[in-house]
């Protein structure tokens, strides 16, 4: 998982991300990452509207989110 986390850092992605929190529930989160350091990441959670602190340990999946150019036709 942690792979996954910095190639989406490297390339500047939006990420969406099943997480579980240390009471066990989980949330889905849109989130882009800002830095990661040892067992955890700083990322800005547009769910949130903040800046979050995550444990890698504590992610469940990440779809990395695709912007398609719309066209005019």
């Amino acid at each position: 998982m942690k792979e996954q986390l910095i190639k989406a850092m490297q390339r500047n992605q939006f990420l969406n991300m099943m997480y579980m929190s240390k009471d066990g529930t989980v949330s889905k989160r849109r989130i882009k990452i800002i830095k990661i350091a040892g067992d955890s990441f700083q990322a800005y959670c547009f769910t949130r509207q903040a800046k979050r602190t995550f444990m890698v340990d504590s992610v469940l999946a990440v779809v990395p989110i695709i912007h398609k150019e719309r066209e005019v036709v």
